[in-house]
């Protein structure tokens, strides 16, 4: 199973993630299929390659809930502002 999560860098107590797809099975930081975004929760900024993003879960791949929540909003927000 290949599932939507975040991998952590940045450095102690500053973390920056980034979106990543990954088997299921692997480790948080081990080697990923595809990053598809990045997110700094200091300054709440997402960004997401939607496109990629919906490949993926049209092939089957699993969004972990706090991947779907933001995601969520972060496209709630964009349609909002159109």
């Amino acid at each position: 199973m290949v599932k939507i999560r975040f991998a952590r860098f940045g450095r102690k107590n500053l973390p920056h993630y980034k979106i990543v797809v990954i088997n299921a099975r692997e480790k948080r930081e081990s080697k990923f299929l595809e990053i598809i975004g990045e997110y700094s929760p200091f300054t709440k900024k997402l960004s997401i390659n939607k496109d990629r993003f919906d490949y993926w879960i049209s092939v089957g791949a699993q969004p972990t809930q706090v991947v779907k929540n933001l995601v969520r909003k972060h496209f709630l927000n964009t349609q909002n502002t159109q």
